[in-house]
């Protein structure tokens, strides 16, 4: 058992660890205590490239030689051990959860039913406690089989943005305007009594110009802004169906025993 003070010469070090292949884990990260003897129970073990990852190790059964901690497992394992908060506490089903994942459920039944009997049951140190899922002296003679379910709902989330726009453009547009002229045209009248006098007004011979204004119609152009029609804009729901596909997990319990014991 690894004691407090052989835990300072690592804390603030980064010292190494090896594994039980002899291969370099990681480094030293935080080392906690036992909430009820105070003695070094879980060191954190930063891996991965640039030290990213960090796993939780049980102490017990390494050793510190010098300025390395040796633990009695590989690589692999640390690496894939359960990812906790490195919150500077851990909670007894998180304790859990890395005992049973090190094989080492046994020993934390047995420990935690003297020691946190209280906390996890609400009953008093002297009760019997159940659930754990190895047989012990503080379990009953069933163990609980838990499985995940998926829980699927919906969250309501921008999914983009709409807008108008208005902007001025120009086309031609042909409109056919009837117009009209004047044309100069000769008419030729005899002289009757009628327009004798009108003939013979002024000297019998003479030169004259007699001039006429002619007039004609061209096309005017105006334009007047008047409203057509007002948009706005609108949402709409349309319901349709998305497949959710996530994995779940759940306990299978099979019985292990002599030839001929049967099988769950």
């Amino acid at each position: 058992m690894i004691t407090n003070d052989q835990v300072q010469t690592l804390i603030g070090t980064k010292a190494a660890v090896i594994g039980s292949d002899g291969e370099k884990l990681g480094t030293v990260g935080q080392v906690y205590l036992d909430d009820v003897t105070g003695q070094p129970q879980w060191v954190t073990v930063n891996t991965g490239m640039f030290g990213t990852s960090q796993s939780f190790v049980p102490l017990d059964n390494a050793t510190i030689e010098g300025d390395t901690l040796r633990l009695p497992y590989d690589k692999d394992t640390v690496k894939d051990a359960p990812r906790v908060e490195d919150d500077g506490h851990l909670e007894p089903t998180e304790e859990e959860q890395l005992y049973r994942y090190y094989g080492m459920s046994d020993a934390y039944a047995t420990t935690q039913a003297q020691d946190d009997s209280a906390i996890l049951s609400g009953t008093s140190g002297d009760d019997t406690t159940t659930g754990y899922d190895t047989s012990g002296p503080t379990t009953d003679t069933a163990m609980t089989r838990s499985e995940e379910e998926l829980n699927v709902g919906t969250a309501r989330r921008e999914a983009g943005r709409a807008r108008l726009r208005k902007y001025v453009v120009t086309e031609q547009q042909t409109v056919n305007v009837p117009v009209s002229h004047e044309e100069v045209r000769v008419q030729r009248e005899p002289i009757t009594d009628v327009n004798v006098e009108a003939a013979t007004d002024g000297p019998a011979i003479s030169e004259e110009e007699h001039e006429v204004v002619l007039h004609e119609e061209v096309p005017v152009v105006s334009k007047d802004a008047r409203p057509v029609e007002r948009v706005r804009l609108d949402t709409e729901t349309v319901t349709g169906e998305e497949e959710v596909t996530e994995d779940v997990r759940k306990e299978q319990i099979e019985l292990e025993g002599d030839e001929g014991a049967g099988r769950v």
